[in-house]
């Protein structure tokens, strides 16, 4: 797998020891989201449960993946700067335990989500052919 040169980051640390999701009341607009509107901030492993859910060879607008835990968490809207953090975890750690030898059969799914020329797939360690690899392989 090529990789792209990356700063020492303990993913596994950042997937284990994030605050809990909770439900906010926005004070002021955010990110389009209006001021008085509730918003839900998830976590890495809320995101994971979520991808790891999504079924073979199907994909996830990461828009989508907002809109379905805002709603199932009673909120307008779920943080876009937050989830698109916790989905970089996720991936971060998911492409580790593959380096590590596992399959990617037995690691969270972020191709699913992360879609190839985003800037969440610019920022990870693998080329956007890997991601489109994988989600082709799933299709087929």
């Amino acid at each position: 797998m090529p990789a792209k040169p990356k700063k020492n980051v303990d993913w596994t640390k950042r997937f284990n020891n994030p605050k809990p999701p909770r439900t906010v009341v926005l004070e002021k607009s955010f990110c389009g989201i209006k001021a008085g509107s509730r918003m839900y901030i998830s976590s890495p492993k809320d995101i994971a449960s979520y991808v790891a859910d999504i079924p073979d060879g199907e994909t996830r607008a990461i828009e989508r993946m907002r809109d379905e835990l805002a709603e199932k968490n009673g909120a307008v809207a779920t943080c876009p700067v937050t989830t698109s953090i916790f989905l970089r975890i996720v991936s971060e750690l998911s492409l580790e335990e593959m380096n590590s030898g596992k399959s990617k059969t037995d690691v969270v799914p972020f191709w699913r989500v992360v879609e190839p020329g985003s800037k969440i797939a610019g920022r990870l360690p693998c080329d956007d052919i890997i991601i489109k690899d994988f989600r082709s392989m799933e299709s087929a």
